[in-house]
């Protein structure tokens, strides 16, 4: 069985990241994979580009231009959506005729169009498509918030000037979803019981194959190590516990930089000795603009891509905190408590699936910074590091490792398969 992932970058985001090491992970577990992406970022032969170089974004770049034009030249929302009128076609490569399931991931932003999807529907091939979020159930968007309607057609998209209307961009597209979705049968996954859950209601998606699986993640890179010699890698004191906050970028409103600011200041009212005994560690970019807004001592430090030193990040903090508004099964959750660290999160998306509540961390009220705040004294004061710690990283072992989900994912890969020849 030969698998080809098809993903967008091969290494930006959590959705390449998810997808790289599912590709690792089964072929560790005897299934021959291999990815295809437009944004090749290393020299791994198991990976290939469909090249062009600068060319390569001109599809992105038209998109957004289309996209900046139906906004009325707005850059509000120019990034929330994507209506996939531009990629590749995929299906005339050696590595998409050799396959026997196309393995799609996120593949927006130019990659693939809704006219190249087409095409690998067509080609016969068995399809599984992985969601990292719910843009294949949607009109336009990534992200729904609160709005329910994907489920019968789209229309009136909050994401497009003036509310849209009800026959508007996000209807159009989801209508072209409906009929290439229908030209195959397509079997979909979601990382999360959650997503799974929010996608299950889609009329793009009725009829077919969903299963939830959640992403893997290699426990011989991320595991507990010696935290003295973690800190004196980064220069982290030694005499403080400290507190983790990581994303991409630090400055994204969808990850509760406000909240977690607020929260820290909370906790310094209910614990005035945290002034002198807590620190918060900053990983990602744009962390320095937020120096002298904690009443903690900060320490940044920037955007990070060796993932060696990432584990050392995790190995030199005592909690880390995600404050995402909106989150499907955040890798950072994951590779912390691979590395046994208990973890605080609100009670969105597929964090409480993760988190088990005062079990290997704290799940918060919902955008409730004075929750936040009792998880982080809950956790630094109030409880067992230790056993924290063991039971976090049991679970990743028990539920996330390469073997798990690699196995989970064989069996839909012939389920699909026995469907495509019945």
């Amino acid at each position: 069985m030969r698998i080809l992932i098809v993903n967008t970058s091969e290494r930006t985001g959590g959705a390449a990241v998810a997808a790289g090491r599912l590709m690792e992970a089964l072929n560790k577990n005897g299934i021959k994979a291999k990815m295809l992406v437009r944004d090749k970022q290393t020299d791994a032969l198991t990976v290939a580009s469909v090249g062009g170089g600068w060319r390569a974004q001109l599809p992105f770049l038209w998109e957004r231009l289309c996209i900046y034009v139906r906004m009325h030249f707005s850059r509000k929302h120019l990034f929330d959506v994507d209506i996939a009128n531009a990629g590749f076609d995929i299906t005339r490569l050696p590595e998409f005729q050799e396959a026997d399931v196309v393995h799609l991931h996120w593949i927006n932003q130019g990659f693939l169009s809704l006219r190249s999807i087409r095409k690998i529907l067509k080609s016969g091939k068995t399809v599984v498509w992985t969601l990292h979020d719910m843009w294949p159930a949607m009109g336009i968007c990534h992200h729904p918030r609160d709005c329910r309607n994907y489920v019968d057609g789209c229309g009136n998209c909050f994401f497009l000037p003036n509310g849209g209307q009800k026959n508007d961009l996000s209807a159009a597209i989801w209508e072209k979803k409906q009929r290439i979705w229908g030209q195959g049968n397509i079997s979909f996954v979601a990382c999360s019981k959650w997503l799974a859950d929010k996608v299950s209601d889609s009329g793009l998606l009725k009829g077919s194959f969903l299963t939830n699986i959640p992403n893997p993640i290699d426990t011989r890179i991320y595991c507990s190590q010696s935290k003295e010699k973690a800190r004196e890698s980064l220069s982290l004191p030694t005499g403080k516990q400290l507190l983790l906050f990581a994303s991409r970028s630090i400055a994204d409103p969808r990850k509760g930089i406000h909240l977690f600011i607020e929260a820290v200041k909370l906790l310094v009212e209910r614990l005035p000795e945290a002034r002198e005994h807590v620190g918060i560690v900053m990983l990602g970019g744009h962390a320095e603009d937020f120096e002298g807004q904690f009443p903690l001592p900060m320490y940044p430090l920037g955007y990070v891509s060796d993932e060696r030193m990432i584990v050392n990040v995790y190995n030199s903090v005592d909690v880390f905190v995600t404050p995402s508004l909106d989150e499907n099964l955040p890798n950072t959750i994951m590779e912390a408590m691979a590395c046994g660290v208990p973890c605080v999160g609100f009670r969105t998306g597929g964090i409480p699936e993760m988190i088990d509540h005062r079990v290997n961390g704290y799940v918060a009220d919902y955008q409730s910074a004075d929750d936040l705040a009792a998880g982080m004294q809950w956790v630094l004061s109030e409880t067992s590091r230790e056993e924290l710690s063991q039971a976090a990283v049991g679970k990743v072992h028990r539920c996330y490792s390469q073997s798990a989900v690699a196995k989970r994912y064989e069996d839909v890969y012939r389920r699909a398969l026995s469907e495509r020849y019945k």
